[in-house]
């Protein structure tokens, strides 16, 4: 058998469907995996009859692949990246092209970049996203790291990827951790839909009495228009499944929400950023609630809620919806702002109309939204934020009405709504022209002689009052 296009490491879930996903675009692939009989399983059944060979070694592996070598890992995050990697810099040579296409953090991928590049080894880090399904039928992908790696691999992998419109979901990011850094934001994003879908679920829910089964309908009904993406649709589906007894599977699962992480360092890097990333971090926060289940048990029998009378059904829906709608909005906002920043600290240059087009389809946000948000960018790539585009201006002045409504709705019936409210009051904080934070600054004077600048004099004078003593004011350089 010829040479192999590229060697994969890591047959888990994941790694055996990028296989095939290869492996079907007629693309050699050789594999690994450290417990040897998970790959002879592989190749004796799903790879049978395939252009896929297995390596029982490293040195082997290493061996059955064409120069330059390309070798994807897909391994656990951390350490074990660093393990294998170890392993495998002294059987490369130089030129040799290292991915690693796990959830990397990454200052773990900019540090591996430099790492290797002194090596004279290309290193990748590439984001991959829409699971099972999308590694095995057309991922999206989010490459980054060095740029002369960029064209070894660019075909083989924009083959394997999702398409949006026959574009491949897979287009160059930027370098070093750029690839990683989109897919966090990308994770941080995902963690933001899926509070805001649950927030309406249980809105509608418990303010409207309805079941699951007309929910479902709602969700698909949704799925029809703005609101078209893959996590509504799921939603519905989910909805309508049952026991055998008759009641709801969804109404069984124990609600403490996991998380994997990846959201939690959306929710950092944007305090190290100082980006206001509200609703990220407030999604975070609420899976962080939802774990404290015992304490939320001991907390309901002493701390009363609020009560109130249901507003008319058809137009709660409606206005549901449109607080569905405008809290999806300020997310991406707040999500391409930290981007921004980052792109503009780290010199990555990054090219915000194709990362939404990478998001198109393949991924867990995919959505028709998108869309629109490329079109935002096409039109004015130097965009500083998504509601300064007349679209999304248009489409959030509409939906206010509705989005107030739900929030003082749902604070009067006693329910936490943190992505729906911390979505809107982002929303008037930033189109505030003044906000009290100059009492902050006089208190932070106050206390410890922080110093301030004043409307009324030069924009860079620095001004320190003596509130205790005579209030006077002074001038600092």
């Amino acid at each position: 058998m010829a040479l192999a296009n590229i060697g994969l490491i890591g047959l888990g879930v994941m790694g055996r469907n990028l296989v095939l996903n290869l492996s079907d675009k007629g693309f050699r692939v050789a594999v690994y995996n450290r417990t040897w009989s998970r790959t002879e399983a592989f190749l004796a059944g799903e790879a049978a009859g395939r252009e896929i060979t297995g390596a029982k070694t490293l040195d082997e592996l290493v061996a059955s692949l064409q120069s330059p070598r390309v070798i994807l890992l897909m391994v656990k995050a951390g350490q074990p990246v660093d393990v294998v990697i170890d392993q495998l810099v002294p059987l490369l040579d130089p030129g040799d092209v290292i991915i690693d296409g796990g959830n990397s953090h990454y200052p773990d991928t900019e540090r591996r970049y430099h790492a290797l590049k002194e090596k004279g080894l290309r290193f990748l880090g590439m984001g991959i996203s829409g699971g099972e399904e999308g590694a095995r039928h057309g991922p999206s992908l989010m490459p980054g790291g060095d740029p002369e790696a960029w064209p070894l691999v660019k075909e083989m992998f924009q083959a394997i990827a999702a398409k949006a419109d026959g574009a491949p979901c897979c287009q160059w990011v930027g370098e070093g951790g750029a690839g990683h850094y989109v897919k966090m934001v990308h994770n941080g994003i995902e963690y933001g839909d899926m509070q805001l879908i649950v927030e309406a679920w249980h809105l509608l829910r418990s303010v409207l009495d309805m079941d699951n089964d007309a929910l479902a309908d709602v969700f698909a009904r949704w799925n029809e228009g703005v609101l078209d993406s893959y996590l509504i649709e799921i939603t519905s589906h989910i909805l309508r499944v049952r026991e055998p007894d008759g009641s709801w599977r969804v109404d069984h699962i124990l609600d403490s929400a996991g998380q994997k992480g990846t959201g939690k360092w959306t929710a950092i890097d944007a305090l190290e950023q100082g980006v206001p990333l509200t609703l990220i971090d407030a999604a975070v926060n609420a899976r962080f609630l939802s774990a404290l289940k015992p304490e939320r048990l001991r907390a309901a029998k002493v701390l009363r809620g609020g009560a109130s009378a249901a507003p008319p059904p058809d137009n709660f829906v409606a206005q549901v919806h449109d607080a569905l709608y405008a809290s999806k909005i300020i997310s991406y906002a707040q999500g391409f702002m930290l981007m921004r920043e980052a792109s503009e600290k780290f010199g990555w240059r990054l090219q915000f109309g194709d990362i939404a087009l990478l998001w198109r389809a393949g991924c867990i946000i995919r959505s028709r939204f998108l869309k629109d948000i490329k079109a935002a960018f096409d039109g004015n790539p130097e965009l500083e934020n998504l509601l300064f585009d007349d679209f999304f201006a248009n489409a959030v002045n509409a939906a206010q009405s509705g989005w107030r409504s739900v929030v003082a709705t749902g604070a009067m019936h006693g329910m936490p709504l943190p992505a729906f409210s911390t979505a809107l009051s982002f929303y008037d904080g930033y189109r505030s022209e003044t906000l009290p934070a100059n009492l902050i600054q006089a208190q932070r004077d106050y206390f410890g002689a922080h110093s301030y600048r004043r409307t009324d004099r030069e924009p860079d004078a620095v001004f320190h009052t003596r509130w205790t003593e005579d209030q006077v004011e002074e001038q600092w350089s």
